[in-house]
Formats: C-alpha cells, structure tokens, sequence
C-alpha cells in the first residue's frame, strides 16, 4: 500500500486552520468581545482592549479627564469575573503625550507616594495629594484604595494623569505603569 501524500498534506493543513481558527473565534466571542463592551459601557472609558494571557488580563485603556478610575476597575472585575476567572485584572492607562506638566507633579511626589506604599501607610497618601496641590497651582489631586489597588488621579486643565498602583507590590523592579 502506497500513501498518497497530497491528501494527507491537505487534510492535515485543513484540521490545523480549523483548530486554530475555531480557537481564535471562541476567544474573541467568549472573552475578548465581551470584556471590551462592559469596559466600553464604564463612564468615562473612550476606548478599551483587554489582552488575555494565563495568569492576567489586561484590559488598554484610553480614558476621560474625569474618569473615575475606581469605578473603572470594580465594574470591569464585578461585570467581567466570569470571564476574568482567577486571573489577576491589570489595567494599563494610556496617557496623551502633552503631559509634561503632569509628568513632573507625579515625579515630585512620587518618593512620598513610593514611601507610603512600601510602609504600607495608605493614610499618607492624601496628605502628598493635598501638598501637590498647594504646590502647583491648578492641578488636582486625588487618590482612592480599595483591597487590590491605589487609585490616583492629577488633572491639569484638560489633560489628566491615571495612575493605578497594586497594594501587593512587584518581587522586583518598579511599577510599570507610573
């Protein structure tokens, strides 16, 4: 018996573009898709991409000057938990580039801010809040905690700065999203 090679090469080609596409479209229809709209529907979320691995999601954010990063995280955990499952929800904030200003503020509290996450001294971190806004004039400061992170927010005229801050810190290296 003599194998014939074309339709073995065919039909092996075959099951792998269906193995892989039907994979490619339960994960955009199960996960993806759905995490986007209930990210999209959050007040003051303009756009979202969550990004899947095995051990976190994580969910690109472009938000409004007045989001409430807060409310961001809790709905997408609460609305999104069967689909997050035990993976750990990371958001990654996009910022505009004309941020200068708000650049240096947050790298002038940054230290106080770093010293009471580290000491775990979360009641220090609206004092720094209330100095950055006596110091700069105009800008805005605001932070908020809840079990999982700490939530700050600078705004200056049009342009706000997002940052999110994980109350379990990294082993090593510093938070990737200041």
């Amino acid at each position: 018996m003599q194998i014939r090679w074309l339709p073995v090469v065919i039909t092996a080609v075959l099951s792998a573009i269906i193995l892989v596409g039907g994979w490619y479209i339960y994960r955009n229809v199960a996960t993806v898709k759905p995490l986007e709209q209930i990210a999209a529907t959050v007040p003051g979320v303009k756009e979202a991409k969550p990004v899947i691995s095995r051990d976190t999601v994580t969910i690109e954010l472009k938000l409004d000057k007045n989001a409430d990063v807060r409310d961001v995280y809790d709905t997408i955990a609460r609305e999104g938990g069967s689909i997050i499952g035990s993976r750990e929800l990371k958001l990654q904030i996009d910022e505009s580039p004309d941020q200068k200003r708000l650049n240096d503020v947050w790298s002038s509290v940054l230290f106080d801010v770093a010293q009471a996450m580290d000491h775990r001294n979360y009641s220090d971190i609206p004092a720094a809040m209330k100095r950055v806004e006596q110091q700069f004039k105009g800008v805005q400061a605001s932070s908020e905690m809840d079990d999982v992170n700490v939530y700050i927010t600078l705004v200056d005229g049009d342009s706000a700065k997002h940052i999110v801050l994980p109350r379990k810190p990294e082993q090593l290296g510093v938070w990737p999203n200041a």
